[in-house]
């Protein structure tokens, strides 16, 4: 096995393990982040419904977004219970932090910050590529 061989072993090792690592930390962190949207989207359905419906009409409409507002409210309980237990943060979540650190310091070692950067572009496109392809909630 020649030198580019074994390169190109350790950086599909790195792949790998970046992928493994970052799936276990977002899962943790990507409830967190599709709050913030989730707000957003709901404070605008309130503005737009404040203003441009008739009276029948808002009163359907509000149904859907009190659901909404309660889907939020339900993601945020379960987020704080998936990531804190009690006052503590689960150490599940602080693991997975700490390894999804050391992976990437791993990969700049052996494949430097280009190739970090490389790695994390193809992973947020296979991501990105898997919920394009996704079939469900349609």
């Amino acid at each position: 096995m020649n030198n580019q061989d074994v390169k190109n072993l350790k950086k599909r090792y790195l792949i790998w393990l970046y992928k493994c690592s970052k799936s276990i930390f977002d899962k943790f962190e990507r409830k967190f982040t599709q709050l913030d949207i989730d707000r957003d989207i709901l404070n605008d359905m309130e503005k737009e419904l404040l203003g441009s419906y008739l009276p029948h009409e808002k009163d359907a409409l509000q149904k859907y977004i009190n659901d909404f507002g309660k889907y939020i409210e339900n993601k945020e309980k379960a987020c704080s219970e998936l990531r804190d237990q009690g006052k503590k943060i689960n150490p599940e979540f602080i693991f997975s932090e700490i390894k999804l650190d050391a992976v990437e310091k791993s990969i700049i070692r052996e494949l430097g910050k280009k190739g970090l950067e490389e790695i994390k572009r193809l992973y947020e496109k296979e991501m990105s590529e898997r919920i394009l392809k996704s079939t469900d909630n349609q």
